[in-house]
């Protein structure tokens, strides 16, 4: 196995039955469930590396399940894809902005499905270690992976941390989503570049603890994408 294992939430037997074989091959260890319930004592007694949850599950909303997680500090950084019928932009927009890192509409390729994956799994590794990065009170530590503004610690999911990593890493130029997706999801990742706005507005809004104008550095530039510029605001 890659050591890596996988938590199937869905209710069809044969879809966690194809999954499981197709994630077997790409030597993944599988976990199974068919209910909330059963998923959520799965996540917490065992703890999978990653989950693939379905939108609609017996005795309510794989969303319930996925907001659940978000809120307990020893599950919310575990990546979530969300599998589901549900195809339509503003239901993506609704996983996403829940808290689900990944979204992918029945039916799909396994390929893919492995391939977005691997690639959360890359996104979730810890980075090698380096010198914090610091823009006023706002301090990111690579090797901890914190971030805080002062003394307050901000909680970030995998893919908001790498993406402030990014654009701390590269201020004052502005990057197209596609240009971020490459350099933050990787290359050859299908992503939807509406995900980059996603998170965008999940990293501005945790960025919003402090007094400081912290979530403006994140800029919308129009035309183009984004950019993280200190200039003009008036920063401790």
């Amino acid at each position: 196995m890659t050591g890596h294992s996988v938590l199937i939430v869905d209710d069809e037997v044969a879809i966690r039955g194809m999954l499981r074989m197709a994630l077997e091959l790409a030597e993944f260890d599988c976990l199974e469930a068919g209910t909330i319930d059963d998923a959520h004592e799965i996540v917490v007694n065992q703890r999978p590396d990653i989950i693939l949850l379905d939108w609609m599950l017996p005795g309510g909303s794989g969303l319930e399940l996925l907001r659940r997680l978000k809120r307990d500090d020893a599950t919310a950084h575990t990546p979530v894809i969300m599998l589901t019928a549900k195809a339509t932009e503003d239901n993506m927009i609704q996983g996403l902005e829940v808290g689900a890192d990944d979204y992918l509409s029945k039916p799909f390729a396994p390929r893919e499905l492995i391939a977005r994956m691997k690639a959360l799994l890359r996104r979730a590794r810890v980075i090698e270690p380096g010198e914090p990065l610091r823009i006023g009170a706002l301090n990111l530590d690579m090797e901890a992976r914190r971030v805080s503004i002062d003394e307050g610690v901000i909680d970030l999911g995998p893919t908001e941390f790498n993406l402030l990593l990014f654009f701390m890493s590269h201020p004052e130029r502005a990057y197209s989503r596609a240009q971020i997706l490459d350099y933050v999801w990787g290359p050859g990742v299908y992503v939807e570049e509406r995900t980059v706005d996603v998170h965008i507005r999940r990293l501005r809004k945790a960025l919003q603890i402090s007094d400081g104008p912290y979530a403006e550095l994140i800029q919308t530039v129009r035309g183009t994408g984004y950019r993280l510029s200190a200039r003009g605001l008036e920063l401790p």
